[in-house]
């Protein structure tokens, strides 16, 4: 009877090493990936926000210079207009 007690403990009994087994490792794992995710997710948003931001802008900028040349606004108009963006 004792023999089997002993084997049954030994089973139990949690080997070194073994990672995933205790719910407050995993746990600690899930939080600072999700925060490491999240951060990495805001600065990948937050870059393509300005590059997409610059763009526009510039690309307005080219179309008020276009009008301007073509004579379809004035030079006085097109400075207005790049001034009221800012």
């Amino acid at each position: 009877m004792s023999h089997s007690l002993l084997i049954a403990q030994a089973a139990s009994i949690q080997p070194p090493g073994q990672f995933w087994d205790s719910t407050g490792n995993v746990a600690l794992i899930l939080i600072f990936g999700g925060a490491f995710l999240t951060a990495i997710v805001a600065v990948v948003a937050g870059v393509s926000q300005k590059v997409l931001v610059s763009r526009n802008r510039e690309r307005t900028r080219q179309e008020i210079a276009a009008y301007v040349a073509e004579g379809t606004m004035t030079a006085d108009e097109g400075e207005r207009l790049l001034q009221a963006g800012k």
